[in-house]
């Protein structure tokens, strides 16, 4: 049985983390839990799964927590904050950590795992895409496992299974074009919120969704996917698929091509990365090629899609430039969700932002955060400007 930490337990992944854990009993044991400050579905999800230790990071429902889950015995270790999040992370004997907390705020605590010798099933692409430079020695001085738990990535982690050394071309990344891929790019200036998170395959949370409906999401994958992967940015391509049914492919040196397939379901990656290397029999329905009827690709239409080309042009300069432009995107997404900018100002806020920004090449921890809070900051106050 793998003993199991979980971060960001009320969020898309940590439920769908929690719904394997329940129907694998006996090939999971929960360890420790973090949350964000919904209370009440944390307290339940402690109820059921009874952990050692749990955090949640809105300190101030601290109190409202332990009322809730007063009836718990036995009781868990309970911490609030981010400091209390991080001792979650390093805590115990969890073997694998599950970092399902969205955003950058995801960065320390699977820090605070990889320091304590956890393997990390990384689903916050935002780790790597803000501090690929440090979190990839840290996983190497560590000798931990860093198992990616999104779609994309896991499907280009299961494809290289067996592949040689120096075997890889290049790798491509399907995207479902978000729920504007069908729009003409002249209205997008029109969209609204609830439009922008009527995702057509996947269901996910709200930021994440607004990045798919940029395509944002699909530039910062490029990102993280040069760092698990050691590939050159001209070696990492995009493409859209509309049934969300490849999940990405590899291209080897001789051409040939592998690909893995499924549902747009992200218990497939979880699972995976939680069961590495073994392969775990689920009851969840099986692929039909028949039902699926077709597949089909598009070249993505920069002019609609800019984002994509601000993270390349961030990936390739490197240094704090990935952090800023991670961070930026954060604010501007918060941003048009509090209805403060529109849609199509996001990649305007993100692109005015890098440029204001000098990259340091060689950066520490330090160095990243502090770009972080400095693009955070930048970008209110380019809204502030615009008005």
């Amino acid at each position: 049985m793998k003993q199991i930490t979980l971060l960001g337990s009320t969020g898309s992944i940590g439920t769908q983390t929690l719904d394997i854990v329940e129907h694998h009993p006996d090939k999971f044991r929960l360890v420790g839990m973090s949350a964000g400050g919904n209370v009440e579905l944390f307290a339940t999800q402690i109820r059921q799964f009874k952990p050692e230790i749990v955090a949640i990071a809105n300190a101030t429902k601290l109190a409202e927590l332990k009322e809730a889950i007063a009836e718990v015995e036995p009781k868990p270790i309970m911490l609030a904050g981010k400091e209390g999040v991080e001792t979650v992370a390093a805590y115990g004997d969890a073997e694998a950590v599950v970092t399902g907390i969205v955003g950058c705020a995801g960065l320390l605590p699977t820090l605070a795992a990889i320091k304590a010798g956890k393997d990390i099933a990384l689903a916050n692409k935002e780790t790597l895409i803000a501090a690929g430079p440090v979190v990839m020695p840290l996983i190497a001085k560590h000798q931990v496992k860093l198992l990616p738990a999104d779609s994309e990535h896991s499907a280009i982690f299961q494809c290289l299974q067996g592949v040689p050394e120096k075997g890889l071309r290049r790798i491509l990344l399907t995207a479902s074009g978000g729920s504007f891929r069908d729009l003409p790019v002249e209205e997008l200036a029109n969209v609204t919120i609830a439009d922008a998170l009527k995702h057509p395959n996947w269901s996910m949370g709200s930021k994440i969704t607004i990045d798919s409906a940029t395509m944002m999401n699909k530039g910062l994958e490029v990102i993280e996917a040069h760092y698990l992967f050691g590939l050159d940015y001209d070696q990492i391509d995009i493409v859209i698929h509309p049934q969300s049914i490849i999940h990405s492919l590899i291209e080897l040196q001789d051409t040939s091509m592998l690909a893995q397939l499924g549902w747009p379901d992200m218990r497939l990656p979880l699972l995976y990365a939680l069961s590495y290397p073994d392969r775990i029999y689920t009851d969840w329905e099986p692929l039909d090629l028949v039902k699926c009827a077709s597949l089909t690709f598009l070249a993505p239409d920069h002019r609609k899609y800019p984002c994509m080309q601000l993270a390349y042009a961030a990936g390739r300069t490197g240094g704090t430039m990935p952090a800023v432009l991670n961070a930026a995107n954060e604010k501007a997404v918060e941003l048009f969700l509090q209805e403060k900018i529109k849609f199509i100002q996001i990649p305007q806020l993100i692109e005015a932002v890098c440029a204001q920004h000098n990259s340091e090449s060689d950066c520490s921890l330090e160095d990243i955060l502090a770009a972080d809070t400095w693009a955070r900051e930048i970008t209110a106050e380019q809204v502030m400007a615009m008005c």
